[in-house]
């Protein structure tokens, strides 16, 4: 008897908290509060379509044409997003992950970056997941165990879920009905390959998040910078569903950027019912930009926090 196909299921339970995380990329499977999803779900034998509850390291989103140079030497990467000629996500999703310890809210995984050309560096990622009265917390730290530098960027690429169940072109209503309220005073503005092309203040645009709009006629694919970060170094995302819950991703220092997609034209049998919110500590590009690009000298170790809480009014 084979196990799912997306490996070992750790379910974590915590007051009226419950996850999922899978063995396969360390990935946030479900996340629910007194039964009802917060993020959108996906089965244990399916393919997480369109990143659901994923990690994306040791770079998230795109990298041009797969190919960057880092402290003098030129790397290239599988070409994975062929439609558009990029490198996409990272590897971390791909593999299975180890488990180093458990208890019943909490489980900690850990990968080791793969010796492959196109990032040789020997990145040890552990993954730490726990519920608490707050909601889910994870802390990603990222040790070089190399001799030389490594690049390093990260993301986490929950579908926050609109509390409805329809599907295809319905879902785009769904999410217009929903608010977002993101702390960012700059858009990142993106080619017709989602490739960054410059930014803009979000000052009298669309994309002004600041006070909480619905998303009608917000259909994005899109990056967020200057973020405004708390007395305790954390930005943070506040998604408002018409049932009443209220889902708030957050992130820690390290965090530079949210990216958001509504999904807005995907094929009806993969399209998430929801928005992605996505914590980034770099967006799309950092390897070949080096903007926000994360240096982790050898020895040294990187580390991210990320959390997600809901509430039900």
């Amino acid at each position: 008897m084979f196990p799912p196909r997306t490996g070992q299921q750790y379910h974590l339970v915590f007051g009226r908290y419950a996850a999922t995380v899978t063995e396969q990329g360390a990935a946030l499977r479900s996340l629910a509060l007194d039964g009802k999803d917060i993020i959108v779900p996906f089965d244990e034998d399916d393919i997480p379509n369109c990143c659901r509850g994923q990690l994306l390291i040791p770079f998230p989103n795109r990298i041009e044409d797969g190919e960057y140079e880092f402290e003098g030497t030129q790397y290239v990467l599988p070409i994975d997003e062929h439609e558009r000629h990029n490198a996409i996500h990272g590897y971390g999703y791909r593999a299975y992950w180890t488990q180093l310890a458990r208890t019943d809210n909490s489980v900690s995984l850990q990968w080791r970056a793969p010796a492959l050309e196109g990032y040789p560096f020997d990145v040890v990622v552990t993954a730490d997941y726990r519920l608490d009265e707050y909601g889910l917390s994870l802390t990603l730290s990222a040790l070089n165990n190399g001799s030389t530098d490594a690049p390093w960027a990260a993301a986490m690429h929950p579908w926050l879920a609109n509390g409805r169940h329809s599907t295809g072109d319905a879902i785009e209503q769904d999410n217009a009905e929903c608010h977002l309220r993101v702390q960012a005073d700059t858009h990142v503005i993106a080619d017709d390959r989602l490739l960054p092309r410059g930014t803009e203040p979000v000052d009298g645009t669309i994309y002004d998040l600041r006070d909480n709009p619905t998303l009608e006629g917000r259909p994005f694919d899109d990056a967020w910078t200057d973020l405004h970060h708390d007395e305790d170094g954390n930005a943070s995302a506040v998604f408002t569903r018409p049932d009443g819950m209220t889902i708030t991703v957050s992130g820690g220092p390290t965090i530079t950027s949210f990216q958001v997609c509504t999904g807005t034209g995907f094929p009806e049998a993969i399209r998430p019912q929801g928005v992605a919110v996505e914590p980034q500590t770099a967006y799309a590009n950092a390897f070949r930009s080096g903007k926000d690009l994360i240096v982790i000298k050898p020895g040294d170790t990187s580390v991210t926090s990320i959390r997600i809480s809901a509430e039900q009014r």
